[in-house]
């Protein structure tokens, strides 16, 4: 492990304060003269034509200042998907257009004096729609005479990927290693099951908004809620058709993001409304409309079949995916993707694997990046098959995964075959801690002690453990890019410039310790800002687990570039060669002479005095790898078999995150994480009518957990040093979304012997699946 005295240690979030006492400013806390509001009306249909559009009396209440439709908006192709460019998502979506293909679609905005008014206009609009076959069942979306639900000309990808709308077949993804048929001939068992991975919602608590005005200079200012501000940049460029130059994005503080930010929601309703008014103009999803008309996880059917012999070895692994998109296409394939390449390199001892994943259109809601992003749906099925494999040839679940499992200095041919939506890297494990992991999460769970006991001192609830063994990845290498950019000040103090978003994720805490620890000062003395398009550097923003381990590098390698710079100056003061120096404290020591300076004056030299200079620099950062944390996770539940009810009595999740910069936010992340998939696993649901409208779509009966449905849930950090990392750090913050839904499973059929795999384990199909109802 390194030595270290910033990172590593339990510092105060660098906003912690302004957070508790109310002073962090969000995207809503500010009012803007003359801002207008924004309100989007959304279509009553899950897939029609829009035959006609009055929108005279909106027009003529008073107070209406503009009303949009697709008759008089830019009709260009895009993707709303917060991807790099060349995004790898198909560019299926207009501002508006003249089909709507889910309930909830966009149809017309209106911007009004006030909130009422902007509602009053909307039910003022009249439509005149003609009503067209829905798909709802994605299984549905290939068949023969299936209606089509992309039928415009401009729908395309620009990367030669497989798209064929005409099909509603949006992306595909496959690879084969060894030979599968003969995998399975040396099988003594063979396992093959479907397992459904569901719809749900990120439940953030700040709604997603976007506040848009023009400066002094006729620039497009975009302050908005987001994940990735320089792609909202980009991709507004493109659909409005403006230069990037004539538009600037600020993320403020953000309240909650999961993946459902990391996209253009609002964002080009709100700006083009500015831009046809020249004034502010604000747009706020409610609640319902976040539901309906934000993103999802994509659901996925995935069709497992593997081959195992009795001591353990398994010898075939077949994965089959087919993923609803819903009505647009964004993250489809990379989505889809990490079901495998982020689940199937954890068992490299596999010699024969195939996977398929194909992705279709539904008119159901959009879905879109989701915390675990593809790994949750894919980490589903395998783990809980796994279970399957180990019960059909009498080997305890930890002991079999332990016989299967990645070492470090071990690869696997998957992470060349697959990555993040294509082609993937050669990499080797530097860093593994997921032996170490099973071990104290086994202990701390009681697993061998319990594994075997089930009755309770009431005879129809039962009691059962279950686990799990999970792999991520950090970033997505060759690909994402993050830079940083730093100068020094008259005190000694810095400015570190990121493009990373902070989410409320703790990032700007975390890269301030980096640059701390290289500088030898402490946090207070790094002043941090970020995320704006105008003044930080480039960042892909906040995904792929890519923050800490990528934007974290970048901040490494500008502060230790800003290290040699007061090195250089401080050695002239000095009268001293750079070998001989070292920065500790604030301040350069020789170690020769034991003369010293203090940062404050590096800095006024620099500045005033001599080769006059402001000490600083800027630095980028491409990862070549993509390292995986690892985690194991137990899991004990409570079933009672006569309601069904499934409770969670402890949760043990033990991470390797490599050196966790921050222990106390690595540790948040893992129980929120962790709570997040307990709730996805018990009762995250999205319920539909015959026509395709959601039935739930309020906190109240979506039924999302709460702080009050808080299980026990312990969190270990389990030490390794990734060395390629910024002082041995990996990710931290999707891995433990991957974990509840088969480890609960799991725990389920270890109480009771049935086997639930379609979520979420709801106390109905609980009692389906004793036989009870």
């Amino acid at each position: 492990m390194i030595e270290t005295k910033i990172v590593g240690k339990s510092i105060r979030k660098v906003d912690g304060l302004s957070h508790s006492t109310g002073r962090s400013l969000f995207t809503d806390d500010i009012y803007l003269s003359g801002m207008l509001h924004g309100k989007i009306l959304s279509s009553p249909h899950s897939h029609a034509r829009i035959k006609h559009i009055d929108t005279s009396k909106a027009f003529s209440l008073e107070g209406v200042r503009e009303v949009l439709t697709y008759s008089n908006v830019p009709h260009i192709a895009y993707t709303t998907a917060g991807q790099g460019y060349p995004e790898p998502s198909p560019y299926d979506t207009f501002i508006l257009d003249n089909k709507v293909r889910f309930a909830g679609d966009r149809v017309a905005a209106v911007a009004a004096d006030t909130e009422e008014i902007a509602e009053k206009a909307l039910s003022l609009i009249e439509v005149e729609y003609e009503i067209l076959p829905a798909i709802y069942d994605v299984r549905e979306a290939s068949k023969d005479g299936a209606v089509v639900i992309h039928d415009e000309p401009e729908a395309h990808v620009i990367l030669p990927l497989v798209y064929e709308p005409k099909k509603n077949f949006v992306a595909q993804v496959d690879f084969k290693l060894g030979d599968i048929t003969e995998g399975f001939k040396e099988a003594d068992f063979i396992i093959e099951k479907t397992y459904y991975a569901h719809r749900a919602q990120h439940c953030a608590t700040e709604l997603h908004i976007a506040i848009t005005y023009l400066d002094e200079k006729d620039r497009l200012v975009v302050r908005t809620s987001t994940q990735v501000p320089f792609h909202v940049r980009r991709i507004l460029a493109h659909c409005l058709g403006i230069p990037v130059r004539k538009i600037r994005v600020l993320k403020p503080r953000v309240g909650g993001a999961f993946g459902g930010k990391q996209e253009v929601i609002t964002e080009d309703i709100c700006a083009l409304l500015t831009l046809r008014t020249g004034k502010p103009v604000r747009i706020q999803y409610s609640r319902e409309e976040v539901f309906v008309m934000a993103r999802t996880r994509h659901p996925h059917y995935n069709y497992l079949k593997t081959g195992v012999k009795k001591d353990g070895t398994i010898t075939a692994i077949d994965m089959k995916i087919i993923s609803d998109t819903g009505a647009y296409g964004g993250h489809a394939l990379t989505v889809m993707s990490n079901a495998g390449s982020k689940v199937l390199p954890i068992y490299n001892k596999c010699e024969h694997i195939n996977f398929d994943g194909r992705a279709y259109y539904t008119n159901l809601p959009v879905a879109g990046a989701y915390r675990g992003y593809g790994a949750t749906q894919g980490a589903m099925a395998m783990e809980i098959q796994m279970d399957e494999m180990a019960c059909a040839i009498g080997m305890d679940p930890v002991e079999f995964r332990k016989k299967n499992l990645i070492k470090s200095g071990e690869t696997s041919p998957v992470f060349r075959a697959l990555g993040e939506g294509g082609e993937g890297v050669d990499q080797t494990i530097r860093s593994c801690g997921i032996f170490e992991c099973m071990e104290v999460g086994a202990k701390e769970i009681g697993w061998y002690e319990k594994k075997d006991i089930h009755d309770t001192d009431k005879a129809h609830i039962k009691r059962g453990v279950g686990m799990v063994c999970l792999m991520q990845g950090s970033s997505i290498p060759k690909i994402d890019m993050g830079s940083a950019s730093m100068k020094m000040n008259d005190d000694g103090s810095f400015n570190l410039l990121a493009g990373a978003t902070d989410v409320g994720t703790g990032s700007d805490t975390v890269l301030s310790q980096i640059a701390a620890e290289v500088l030898s000062v402490t946090v207070d003395d790094i002043i941090i800002y970020s995320s704006d398009t105008d003044i930080t550097p480039f960042d892909v923003g906040a995904y792929a687990s890519s923050t800490t381990y990528l934007s974290g590098e970048a901040v490494r390698k500008t502060a230790e570039a800003v290290k040699e710079q007061i090195l250089s100056v401080a050695g002239k003061m000095l009268k001293e060669d750079i070998k001989d120096l070292i920065c500790r404290d604030k301040k350069v020591i020789s170690l020769k002479t034991g003369k010293e300076v203090v940062y404050s004056t590096i800095a006024l030299q620099s500045l005033y005095i001599s080769d006059q200079f402001q000490i600083g620099h800027m630095a980028s950062h491409v990862a070549q790898e993509s390292p995986p944390p690892f985690s194991a996770h137990f899991a004990e539940v409570e079933v009672d078999t006569d309601t069904g009810y499934v409770r969670v009595v402890k949760y043990v999740a033990a991470v390797d995150c490599g050196t966790a910069v921050n222990p106390p936010l690595a540790h948040g992340q893992t129980a929120g994480g962790v709570l997040n998939g307990i709730s996805y696993a018990l009762t995250e649901e999205y319920n539909f009518d015959k026509s395709g409208k959601m039935l739930n779509s309020n906190l109240g009966d979506y039924k999302v957990f709460s702080m009050a449905d808080l299980p026990k849930i312990v969190t270990i950090l389990v030490p390794t040093c990734e060395p390629t990392g910024p002082y041995g750090a990996k990710s931290v913050s999707e891995i433990p979304m991957n974990g509840p839904m088969p480890a609960i499973s799991n725990a389920i059929y270890n109480a009771t012997g049935v086997r639930l795999t379609e979520g979420p384990f709801t106390p109905e199909k609980v009692l389906k699946a004793l036989g009870k109802i």
